[in-house]
């Protein structure tokens, strides 16, 4: 049977993540191969909203495989979260003959995609881009490898310069209300501690593995932080506390900060988008919608997208195997503490 899709637009959305520019890449090229119209829409919903769309066919994602970031830009649209606002998207989108939708962005930019698919019927399929890996129906999504290697590379460079001056440096990392970036790129570097939201450790138990590490001879010692759901300012408090219970220590902090979403992106990332893209374009053109493309096992799947939004994803058992506690339960509980004994 043959599909009545003939023209498919592609927009990223939320924040950006290497890897992006490889998976347009792909949904253009699938697009040609079958005889398919592309249009590339401009800074996401909100390009969808004014109508800010541009025909895109193969030698247009010349050169971009290698590229980070994403060259049909992106942006969040408060306006696309009101009925009002998809109504002139959907208008523009019929306007233009465009059929079918493939989404590159995180949770929220899949819930649009959900609500927009619900209310309009129309065609839309997602494909899991953001550094933080927390996207429910995957294992990988793009960007995270990247990231993971930025950041390794960034530790290895913090401990040349802790190990020359004896010090202890609290790093902080990206990852939103989850830890797979600062325990994976944690254990890759070899730091001494890995503080993470999702589970839990004592204040006490920090110290003891900082005093266990400088009796044993190690002058010098890396905690990364995941920055959990708070601002950078915990880091800050962590480093305050150690600095009075432990007044040995010379201690400094470094929040890596928006330098993990650059980059070019990884083999890994690009050959991930690639495939993605690819399955993204045949999913809608099989007549399936509503579906996150993941891979699990090196092999692709597809979640539906309310899956996707609402799941939760797990961090590695077996790279994690000391008990844990949030930053902030952590910080509050020793003060706690504290205040309690000096009463």
């Amino acid at each position: 049977m043959e599909s009545t899709i003939k023209k498919i637009g592609v927009f990223t959305s939320g924040g950006d993540s290497p890897g992006m520019n490889a998976a347009i890449r792909s949904v253009v090229r699938t697009c040609a191969f079958h005889q398919i119209a592309c249009v590339g829409i401009y800074r996401g919903y909100e390009g969808m909203i004014e109508g800010d769309f541009i025909d895109l066919g193969p030698r247009d994602v010349n050169n971009i495989i290698n590229k980070g970031g994403t060259f049909l830009k992106s942006a969040r649209s408060k306006e696309f979260r009101t009925p009002e606002g998809r109504k002139k998207a959907h208008d523009h989108l019929v306007g233009a003959g465009i059929d079918a939708l493939v989404v590159i962005g995180g949770d929220g930019s899949f819930t649009g995609a959900q609500i927009f698919n619900q209310e309009y019927g129309f065609p839309v399929v997602g494909i899991p881009g953001t550094i933080d890996n927390d996207i429910y129906g995957t294992t990988s999504t793009l960007g995270f490898d990247t990231a993971l290697n930025t950041v390794v590379d960034a530790i290895d460079k913090i401990r040349d310069t802790a190990s020359s001056h004896n010090r202890l440096f609290f790093v902080e990392v990206m990852g939103r209300d989850v830890g797979h970036i600062a325990l994976n790129a944690g254990v890759g570097s070899g730091a001494e501690e890995i503080l993470i939201p999702e589970e839990n450790l004592g204040i006490d138990r920090l110290l003891e593995s900082l005093d266990k590490s400088k009796n044993s001879g190690k002058s010098s010692s890396i905690v990364i932080v995941a920055e959990g759901d708070k601002t950078g300012k915990n880091i800050f408090e962590l480093k305050d506390y150690v600095e009075q219970h432990r007044p040995q220590y010379d201690i400094r902090v470094s929040v890596l900060g928006h330098m993990q979403r650059g980059g070019s992106p990884s083999c890994f990332d690009r050959v991930l988008a690639c495939r993605m893209g690819v399955k993204a374009v045949e999913t809608l053109l099989s007549g399936e919608s509503g579906y996150m493309v993941g891979i699990r096992d090196n092999k692709l799947n597809l979640t539906p997208l309310d899956k996707a939004i609402k799941g939760h994803t797990k961090i590695d058992k077996e790279l994690n195997w000391r008990p844990k506690r949030s930053l902030k339960e952590m910080i509050d509980s020793a003060w706690e503490s504290e205040e309690g004994i000096k009463q």
